[in-house]
């Protein structure tokens, strides 16, 4: 992809920053272990790696600090959100023309369904404020939101990118989330700001 903006630059470090201070706030990380995290985060920022551009990546993957899955539980069990595979989801093709990939990038969220006014976002950063702030101005209505994994947001971006600019790329094709039975959406009680949706459950195309 091009190289980032430099306001998804500053959206992406924002991100980042503030989703670090979350993991630290629910004890899913340790201060000492983010700080050399974010040391991390600068060096491969620099680079223009936005697949590894990710401070919850760096932690998981490379330090083994913390797993994606105790994220997605925490999500499950604190914040009474669904989990959505975008690999299962059949994003309708307005949204995808429309969708800031760079935005999604830098927030490591996107836009998959959108119902009247409501707009479903799946996210691997909910716990960050400055990604719900952000996505809650892009769109008028409710925002429901689900939790996934960076795998899922990649690989989703990645086809995307690929498809934009009439090339493809191999990405994994194995879920990183077992898979779980499909539930419809919940229907939203109030109109604006954000909803969350029922807890346990996996999001899959029909």
């Amino acid at each position: 992809m091009p190289a980032m903006s430099t306001e998804h630059r500053s959206l992406m470090m924002n991100a980042n920053r503030r989703l670090g201070a979350a993991l630290v706030d629910h004890n899913l990380v340790k201060i000492e272990d983010l700080e050399r995290a974010n040391e991390r985060l600068l060096e491969i920022v620099a680079t223009n790696q936005p697949r590894q551009s990710t401070v919850l990546g760096i932690l998981a993957y490379e330090m083994k600090v913390v797993r994606e899955e105790d994220v997605l539980s925490h999500l499950i069990e604190s914040e009474s959100m669904g989990l959505v595979d975008l690999r299962e989801y059949d994003i309708s093709e307005d949204l995808k023309k429309a969708m800031d990939r760079g935005a999604a990038w830098a927030t490591w969220s996107v836009p998959f369904d959108q119902e009247e006014d409501f707009t479903f976002i799946a996210s691997a950063y909910y716990l960050s404020p400055a990604v719900r702030n952000y996505w809650e101005k892009q769109f008028p209505g409710p925002i429901l939101w689900y939790g996934t994994t960076l795998e899922s947001i990649a690989d989703f971006l990645e086809r995307a990118d690929a498809e934009a600019s009439n090339t493809r790329s191999p990405f994994a094709t194995k879920p990183p989330v077992a898979a779980k039975p499909a539930a419809t959406a919940p229907t939203p009680s109030a109109k604006g700001g954000t909803m969350k949706p029922f807890p346990k459950s996996v999001v899959k195309a029909s």
